[in-house]
Order: structure tokens, then sequence, then C-alpha cells
């Protein structure tokens, strides 16, 4: 093998999931296809559950000042994300660039391999492994891996060259997005709705603003080439009356509202990670988030597959439990898609989104959906309120000190926190010693409603779910075996 896991991709997601491996002692090569970064940014920050993630690797400081918001929407519908305990709207503002600067510059410290110019022609999955062949700078080249992982976005060469099924719908409409500089543009919020469309803008910084431009009637063209920034200013005038044609357009991209996902994340030793997997509307600013999310989830089980310790069955759970997020992600950008979209037809439904939203109950579902604090995952029987679910930021004294469950979690391995109460825990978890890291900790003073509170103990898996705790999570042992495979 050239390589144990060979990644095509190296954006967001491509480059988690190979510093993720790296934590867990794989070696992995990253092939992308362009020779630089492209300089253009579609994301512009992340959902709170990815700014987690994100710290939960001690990543966070790299991104500067943060700013986050509680002042969302869905579907257009202003929405108050802070009706749900530790919810915001997300991290706002921080170019897909500078997140890509920071998630490369960390799979660099680990001892990532990012080989540029390399675009994938070929692949063959013999049961053994995946041979890949590449046309590179030094002509047609071939790498052998034991694995291969599609992180390369929404049109996945991988996923067509080793033929997964991608059922869903065609795009309907085609819709532009630029970042243009020279233009005196008051900010218009997503979701504003003019005659003949939806038109969006906001300041990026000084003198650059972000545009998106939605023209209904205008059926999606099959391009090889991105629009005209003439085609965009065209269409922001016959929307809005106001002339951009003497703006300066930095980039000028087009999507649409296709909405698509692989009926299968895994096809033999080939799996599809993010937008390779799924397609859909950007709506909410989900996509670079569920791709991170996808790439956790898959980077400790698969560097567990490849070392020999991880428990039959466990890599399977990358579909099992990331196929129904992806499903999810579709449904809800689906729905946001028809309320700010659609014509007058659609108010009569946005007049009752609007009413409903009123309701905390409706307001914290959704909230917790588009942020994607309310995931969980079907990790065992137990009664205990975190089982399968996120484990909360909380600051913690641990044997050095201050700390948190969030720092717990930065060398990517699974961790046994003791919160007290838990005699014998560590003699009954030693002999995982290799796999999970066990710890000391007491809490500072809980209200009655925090989930800790009460709680004595917790196993987190790498990727910061809750797969036991006590009192009343079922068996330490159990959940051991069934996640982290035998005792050495």
């Amino acid at each position: 093998m050239d390589s144990s896991v060979i990644i095509v991709g190296a954006g967001p997601s491509g480059l988690t999931l190979a510093a993720e491996l790296r934590l867990g002692g794989i070696d992995v090569v990253v092939l992308e296809r362009l020779e630089k970064p492209s300089g253009e940014s579609r994301g512009l920050g992340f959902t709170a559950r990815t700014m987690e993630l994100f710290d939960q690797r001690g990543l966070l400081p790299e991104f500067g000042d943060i700013t986050t918001s509680a002042a969302g929407h869905f579907g257009g519908i202003p929405l108050d994300y802070s009706i749900l305990p530790g919810a915001h709207f997300g991290a706002r503002g921080i170019p897909q660039t500078r997140t890509e600067e920071v998630l490369g510059a960390w799979a660099a410290r680990v001892g990532v391999e990012v080989r540029r110019g390399w675009t994938l022609v070929g692949l063959t999955d013999d049961g053994d492994g995946v041979t890949v062949t590449a046309e590179t700078p030094d002509g047609v080249r071939t790498l052998r891996g034991r694995y291969l992982v599609g992180c390369d976005g929404g049109r996945s060469t991988v996923r067509q060259l080793a033929g997964f099924d991608f059922p869903g719908t065609d795009a309907t409409i085609e819709m532009f997005l630029a970042d243009v500089a020279g233009c005196d543009l008051k900010a218009r919020q997503i979701g504003e709705r003019v005659a003949g469309g939806m038109v969006m803008s906001a300041p990026l910084r000084e003198g650059v603003d972000r545009i998106i431009v939605c023209e209904r009637g205008t059926p999606p063209r099959r391009r090889t080439e991105p629009p005209t920034f003439d085609e965009v200013a065209d269409a922001w005038q016959r929307l809005t009356g106001d002339s951009i044609h003497d703006g300066d357009a930095l980039w000028v991209s087009s999507f649409g509202d296709a909405t698509r996902q692989v009926t299968q994340y895994r096809k033999g030793a080939v799996l599809l990670v993010g937008d390779a997997a799924h397609t859909h509307l950007p709506a909410g600013g989900q996509g670079l988030s569920v791709s991170v999310q996808d790439a956790m989830n898959l980077g400790w089980k698969l560097a567990a597959d490849v070392r020999g310790w991880a428990p039959e069955g466990l890599l399977d759970t990358y579909h099992s439990e990331r196929h129904p997020a992806g499903a999810r992600l579709l449904m809800n950008t689906r729905a946001q898609g028809l309320l700010y979209l659609s014509g007058a037809e659609v108010d009569p439904l946005r007049e009752v989104f609007t009413e409903l939203m009123e309701f905390p109950e409706v307001g914290r579902h959704l909230a917790g959906m588009v942020s994607g604090l309310d995931l969980g995952y079907p990790v065992g029987d137990g009664a205990h309120p975190l089982l399968g679910r996120r484990v909360p930021p909380q600051k913690l004294t641990g044997p050095q000190g201050g700390t948190s469950t969030m720092d717990l979690l930065h060398a990517g391995r699974g961790v046994l926190i003791r919160l007290g109460g838990s005699a014998g825990l560590q003699a009954a978890a030693r002999l995982w010693a290799d796999r999970i890291d066990i710890v000391d900790c007491a809490q500072t003073e809980l209200s009655a409603d925090d989930p800790l509170c009460g709680t004595t103990a917790l196993l987190v898996r790498p990727d910061g779910y809750v797969v036991w705790a006590a009192p009343d999570g079922g068996e330490l042992h159990d959940a051991l075996n069934r996640w982290f495979g035998a005792a050495a």
C-alpha cells in the first residue's frame, strides 16, 4: 500500500478527515486537483455544533475573534436561536478560505501530506484495497490504499467512478453568488423577497459585499465556466432597480436547488463524505458544517478499523448515523427553499410558519435542527438523558487544574470522565487505556436542569458523543466493548 487511506479533495471535509486519521495514528495522503486554493468562499461561517467540534480539537483560537449571533432565520422567517440553551445561528463572517487555512495548518502539524495538481481519472476496488489513477504535473500516476474516501464535492469524481447510487431531484432554478467591490449597497437580509425573486447583500469587509441573486423563471444552465458578472449585474438590476455594473467582481459563481443523497455512504473500500454524499440548496449555512461533522464521525472509526481494534460493525455506523443526518439536512433545506424562493402562492404557508415559530417548542425544534445541537445517535440501552447526545461544553477542574469537556477531547481519543462517586471505574477501564483517556475531574456548581447535574461519570467518543453515563447509563463494560473493541 502507498497509504492506508487515500482522500480525494482538500476542502474542509477532506482536511478534517485527514487530520482526524493522523490523530488516530493512520498514514494518509490527500489528492487535490487544484494546484493552489481557489480563493473562493462560498461558506461564511459554521454552525454552533461545528464550532464545538473545532473547540474539541483546540482550533477555535486560530480563527481569531469569533462573532456569533442569536438572530437567525428559517426560510427567511426570523428565528431567535437563543431559545435553545447554548445555541446561536453560528460563527458569522468567517470566509471558507480562512476555515481551510486553519484546517490546512492543523493537518500539516499532524503530518498530513497534500498532493496538489492531482486529478483523479480512475479507480479500482479489488476487495483487498483500492488503486487510483490520477493525472499529475509529472504525468499519469497510480496509488494504492486500503481505503479511498471521496471528499471532492457535489460533482464528486469518486462518487461517479465508484458507481454510487445518487437519487434525488434536479435543480429547477439557477442562482448567482458574487463578492463585489466598489458598490454602495444597502444590506438586504437573506430571504428578502422582491418582485420576481429574492436578493441578498451583506458587507464582508470594507468596500466588499457578498450578494446572492435568485430570479424566478431562470432555468439552470449546463455551464462549463462561471457566469459573467454582467449576467449577475443584469439580474440584480431587473430585481432591485439598482445598477452594480460599475462594481468589480472578485469572483462569481452559480448554484441551484438540486437535492440528492447517495443511498449508501460506503461501497466496499470506498466511502463518501460531505457534499460528495449529499447536495442541497445552501440554506442556513449548513453545508460546510455538516461536511465537517461527517468527517469527524468517520475519522476515528476508520482509524480504528485500519489499526485493527474496531469492534465488528463500527465502520458501518458511519452510514447508519450520518445518512439520517444528511437526509434531515436535505429535508430542512428544501423546506427553507420553498419558503424564501417561491412566489406569492406560498404566502399562506409563510404566514402559518410565522405563527408556528412564535411557539417556544417550534423555535427550539428548528433551532436545534439547523444548529446541529439536537442531533443524537442510538448508542445502546440506558435512561441517562445524555446517552447518544453531544457532551455539553462544561468547565471542570482536572488533575492539572482548570479544564473543560472540550479540552479533554483535544487528542482525538475517547475519554472516560470521572466526576466523583465512581470508585472502581479506573480498574474497569484500564484495559482500554491504549484507546481512551481516564480523567478524574470535579465540576463547578450546576443548576438542577443542567444535563451534567447528578452525573458521576461519562464515556465520550472521540467525536464528542456520550456512549455511557452514570447513573442509569447501562453497563460500562458493554459500552467499552461496543465502541472501543475488545480489551487489550
